[in-house]
């Protein structure tokens, strides 16, 4: 009895979801976007925080010129994620995003875990974006919002909390939650508009950039930091300059560039927006990659333009944190563009802040029309055909972290619950194009899942040794030329061991980098084993059979792309500090517990019509 109540336990945390629509809840009324206002959300939703103030963090204090590397090194990256989100986006064209992708290729736990990282990057950008907007604008007018705050609400709270209250990010916060009941053409067109006066901005900072910089910002010296140390004060209030380091394109060397793109990669985070209301499209199969992977080089070809323009006009230890764009054309003698330049910033994070809270309510409703989250929270307003209450709980729950946290100590955060996101979108294209069938129906799902049920079962069942030939020919030398219930299994198993392996090595390269390129005789053998190992399961995964279902868009290079991707982002994951994975455990902490309270009992997937008894016997 024990065993079979742990049997059906276990079932429910790997139920995968069907493609069947749903009964009982009212789905949102299509606002019929096209490929232009995906476009659009996506880089409205990137280009803000990462573009105009990140980029001075990083060239102050991590990369100095390289910052350029820096974001090249993101951007391949990220393109990598969005290039496997494409794929998942043209097999399974519904909203949901990575929720979505890994419930129909994982199962249910792993969906919910998806789901509540991606609702936890989210709130954490939008607070972001709320506080860089109240950073920009208090810039602008002399700072004198901060100093009024400061003087009425400080707080004396531990280091991880505001300094003070931001009613004035609070107050943005409620404002674009109340744009969003309004219903989605409204949050589109204001986007576009913020998302088109935002591109001008740049395309004038890159084109400035180029005009009037100067090369030998670029090759700085020990003399060059002297002399500007004697005369700060042609470029801003401040009268201390960022550290020098060894000078030059590379001041602060090879492990400054990792260092830089780590940070560099939330001026990305973004792009999934796409994917999440890609379900209102007329076609998503091609809307959708479409949009992805011209959203990215947009914002990849802006990112990198800005950086390299920003230090070449200013020498990268003179670069101010707070506004950084602004006050380079100040530096340069530009004084009345920096209003210009300062006008597209407020633009660039409004529209990011519209594109980071739009996906939000959709993946909550999502959610709770699973069944995963309280249902109350897929209740669709008629009026406006929005899910009012899931809209209202974001915005709750964004206006608070933009009060309680600064900006810097979020962008950790959401960095490492996109890394691991974008990390399973791409185990799941892994996964989903060595499988027997893409177009799963409730029957063919079913009987599919009991088949692998079996197949996990039979494997400890003693035989012959002569199949152990016959294994060894399966893994290398597969006599199918179509996807079998058991070339997916392989597959599956591979990927596991190879996400394993790959953790591994990315912790190894993270604590001592040194020693094993230096050649320790311990590290470096056990990191030449772990490749080795890693490259025989990647051709181990190479030889099965692929699906032939033909969809709009593919990633090339499988299954090396997705892997690659994989190492990346797992690699990035581990140079996050301990707080960040105490804050993130809490987080976790909390959605175990509405999942196991709630969720797993009121699912939808439980509810789901089961195969016939000879099938369940068999």
């Amino acid at each position: 009895m024990l065993c079979q109540d742990v049997h059906q336990f276990g079932q429910k945390l790997v139920r995968r979801r069907l493609l069947e629509p749903r009964e009982g809840f009212e789905r949102p009324e299509a606002d019929h976007l096209n490929t232009l206002d995906l476009v659009a959300l996506g880089v409205g939703s990137t280009l803000g925080a990462g573009v105009y103030i990140l980029v001075g963090e990083v060239a102050v204090y991590e990369a100095g010129p390289a910052t350029v590397i820096c974001f090249f090194a993101a951007g391949v990256s990220t393109l990598l994620s969005g290039l496997c989100y494409a794929e998942l986006a043209a097999w399974v064209p519904r909203p949901g995003s990575a929720y979505l992708y890994s419930y129909i290729t994982m199962g249910q736990l792993c969906a919910f875990i998806i789901g509540w990282n991606l609702i936890l990057s989210f709130v954490t950008a939008t607070a972001c974006e709320a506080r860089a907007w109240s950073y920009a604008f208090d810039s602008l007018i002399g700072n004198h919002i901060s100093q009024a705050f400061q003087e009425m609400f400080s707080l004396h709270v531990p280091h991880f909390l505001a300094t003070y209250v931001d009613f004035f990010a609070f107050i943005l916060v409620l404002l674009l939650t109340g744009l969003l009941v309004l219903g989605i053409h409204e949050s589109v067109l204001v986007s576009k508009v913020f998302t088109s006066l935002n591109l001008l901005v740049l395309s004038f900072i890159i084109l400035s950039g180029f005009i009037k910089g100067d090369l030998h910002n670029w090759k700085l010296t020990n003399q060059d930091y002297s002399l500007n140390t004697l005369n700060t004060s042609g470029y801003s209030e401040i009268s201390s300059l960022g550290p020098l380091g060894s000078g030059g394109f590379v001041p602060f060397g090879f492990e400054g560039i990792l260092h830089g793109a780590a940070t560099c990669f939330y001026a990305f985070v973004g792009f999934d927006v796409i994917a999440t209301t890609g379900g209102e499209v007329p076609n998503p199969h091609r809307s959708i990659p479409l949009g992805i992977v011209i959203s990215l080089s947009i914002c990849f070809l802006a990112c990198f333009g800005v950086s390299a323009a920003l230090t070449l006009m200013v020498p990268y230890y003179q670069i101010q944190l707070e506004s950084p764009l602004p006050q380079a054309f100040l530096h340069d003698g530009w004084g009345p563009a920096r209003y210009a330049v300062a006008v597209g910033a407020l633009c660039a994070l409004t529209s990011s802040l519209l594109g980071t809270m739009f996906p939000m309510p959709r993946l909550i409703y999502a959610m709770a029309e699973d069944g995963l989250l309280f249902q109350g929270l897929a209740r669709i307003y008629s009026r406006t055909g929005t899910p009012i209450l899931a809209i209202i709980f974001a915005g709750s729950l964004t206006g608070v972290m933009t009060l309680l946290f600064e900006l810097s100590d979020l962008v950790d955060l959401i960095s490492t619950a996109m890394l691991l996101a974008y990390s399973l979108v791409a185990f799941s294209v892994l996964v989903l194009r060595y499988q027997p069938d893409q177009n799963l129906s409730t029957n063919e799902a079913t009987e599919e899942e009991i088949d692998i049920s079996l197949l996990e079962a039979s494997r400890f069942e003693p035989g012959p040794e002569a199949r152990s030939s016959n294994i060894l020919k399966t893994l290398w030398c597969p006599s199918n030329t179509k996807p079998t219930v058991k070339s997916g299994q392989i597959v599956y198993w591979c990927a596991f061991f190879l996400v394993l392996l790959l953790t591994i090595l990315s912790l190894i390269l993270a604590q001592w980098p040194i020693q094993v390129f230096s050649g320790d005789p311990v590290l470096t053998t056990v990191a030449v084993l772990l490749l080795l190992l890693i490259i025989g399961v990647t051709v181990i995964i190479w030889r099965q059979p692929q699906s032939p279902s033909s969809v709009y868009f593919k990633v090339p290079a499988l299954p090396v792309l997705p892997l690659v991707s994989i190492f990346v982002n797992v690699y990035l994951m581990v140079q996050m500090d301990t707080g960040i994975w105490v804050l993130f455990g809490i987080w976790m902490g909390i959605g175990f517990a509405i999942y196991f309270g709630y969720g797993i009992r009121h699912s939808l997937e439980n509810s789901e019509p089961q195969p016939p008894d000879s099938t369940l016997q068999t």
